[in-house]
């Protein structure tokens, strides 16, 4: 093999790790991300003031904007009723949803989506999957909610 063969072959396996090694660090972090974010929901399923709290602070900015849309004169009364009116209702429905299905799904993409290679983070999340899974069964059982295990994945 000729020196600047050689060389190219060096570049190129130096390339390959690199673009390996990026790969790998965003997965982990990507998983990272969306495990933090399933415990962000689990505690909240935990403390639903604090799910209440969260969104009752979106919607406060969301109505403070459209405020301001309307003092400016960018809509009219009518438009800001109406999308006032969504925000509420937008605002309602998060705060009912089971958060115990958002803690699984966002597990569940901890563990699967942003996996292999395997890191710390999605086996935390798997393991949490599980339990938070049991959960989630429990909790559509208590309000009489009709499933099957294949709805749930």
């Amino acid at each position: 093999m000729t020196r600047t063969a050689g060389r190219t072959a060096l570049v190129a396996a130096a390339l390959v790790a690199a673009v390996y090694g990026m790969a790998r660090i965003d997965l982990v972090l990507r998983s990272r991300s969306a495990y933090l974010e399933g415990e962000k929901w689990s505690q909240w399923s935990l403390k639903p003031e604090l799910k209440k709290a969260h969104f009752d602070a979106e919607l406060a900015e969301r109505e403070a904007q459209l405020s301001a849309a309307l003092a400016k004169g960018r809509i009219d009364r009518a438009a800001y009723e109406r999308q006032a009116g969504l925000a509420r209702f937008e605002r309602d429905q998060a705060v009912d949803e089971s958060s115990l299905k958002y803690a699984y799904v966002w597990y569940q993409t901890a563990a699967e989506l942003f996996s292999p290679p395997e890191n710390r983070w999605s086996l935390l999340a798997r393991a949490k999957m599980a339990e938070t899974r049991a959960l989630w069964k429990k909790e559509l059982d208590a309000r009489k909610i009709p499933y099957e295990d294949y709805m749930l994945e």
